[in-house]
């Protein structure tokens, strides 16, 4: 899904944020509100994660209009400690408690050492990225995880298979110096949402320990993104009850690598790896260059900001939809 679409149109950073802020505006946003979600979803397309870009604009909106998500969401603080901030997302979607989450673990993090933050009552939290990346442009180690209210999975006496336990999205962002920042941007489960079928069951009894392990993975940051955040508390339910698509929680966390070593030899560190791999190590099969995660999201922003965002049918297709629902001019006409 994350490929670079082979059909497209070039649309400007600036024409696209205006017309995602303008759609979250004509669903019942309030204009700040609107701008930050539409900030991380066209930082998605710079990066190339097609899958959490501004396609998800038609989605979001369909769950603002029909009441899924609370429009007009009065987020703020309900706890706090020297190390910790919990944030009350009021059945929004996760994008901005999400966001005040991450400041609030940075700006603990300042003052001693390490900070978290946790957002409860959201939805979805698209690309846990976004929150650690902004601890590592504030000299963090960032790591982000979502979860949420964990249901009974049975059905007619059978559930579904164990090497689909779930598939959170979460990210560990490491800051360098004058190579790309480590970025590991991912999601637990070892196969993609849409790698489903007999040729992918297959993997199980070939490649067992690989997915004990992402089954591992997804339990430990359901838990950590999920409970951590209050997403089994009475309150949560609740919330549900009142915005259906809200039963979810994140948690980021900021480390302060100064607490270690000094902030210049850390990033001389990810430096020498980063050119290590690059320089030294043979690419995997299939593919002409070693890189570590982070590197091509930060080749293809730049080359985005400059051409404009290739825009693929799929994402084409939810902004016309979405645009003649709401009335908004499509950003490439």
């Amino acid at each position: 899904m994350n490929q670079p679409p082979e059909s497209f149109v070039q649309v400007q950073e600036d024409r696209l944020l205006d017309f995602a802020t303008a759609c979250f505006e004509k669903a019942g946003l309030e204009t700040d509100h609107a701008r930050v979600i539409s900030r991380l979803l066209v930082n998605s397309d710079l990066r190339g994660v097609r899958s959490h870009g501004t396609r998800t604009v038609n989605g979001y909106c369909k769950s603002f209009e029909n009441g899924s998500l609370n429009p007009r969401p009065n987020v703020r603080v309900i706890g706090e400690t020297p190390t910790c901030a919990v944030i009350d997302g009021d059945g929004t979607v996760g994008y901005l408690p999400m966001v005040r989450a991450a400041e609030h673990a940075i700006r603990k993090a300042g003052e001693v050492g390490m900070g978290m933050g946790l957002a409860r009552h959201v939805g979805h939290i698209g690309s846990a990225g976004h929150y650690a990346r902004m601890c590592s442009e504030a000299g963090c180690i960032g790591f982000c995880v979502q979860g949420r209210q964990q249901g009974n999975a049975k059905r007619d006496g059978r559930g579904p298979l164990l090497g689909y336990f779930g598939n959170p999205p979460i990210c560990f962002a490491i800051p360098s110096g004058d190579e790309p920042p480590i970025v590991l941007d991912a999601a637990t489960c070892i196969l993609a949402d849409y790698q489903r079928g007999p040729e992918y069951e297959a993997l199980f009894e070939m490649i067992p320990a690989a997915f004990f392990k992402s089954i591992g993975y997804t339990a430990v940051a359901s838990i950590m993104g999920g409970g951590l955040a209050g997403a089994s508390l009475p309150s949560s339910h609740e919330m549900k009850e009142k915005w259906p698509s809200s039963g979810a929680g994140g948690c980021v966390l900021a480390i302060r690598v100064d607490q270690a070593v000094s902030e210049e030899v850390f990033r001389a560190e990810s430096d020498h790896m980063v050119r290590t791999v690059r320089e030294t190590y043979e690419p995997m099969p299939g593919h002409d260059r070693a890189l570590l995660p982070g590197a091509i999201e930060e080749e293809r922003m730049a080359l985005h900001r400059v051409e404009g965002i290739r825009y693929g049918e799929m994402e084409q297709e939810n902004a016309r939809e979405v645009g003649a629902r709401l009335g908004v001019p499509l950003p490439w006409d």
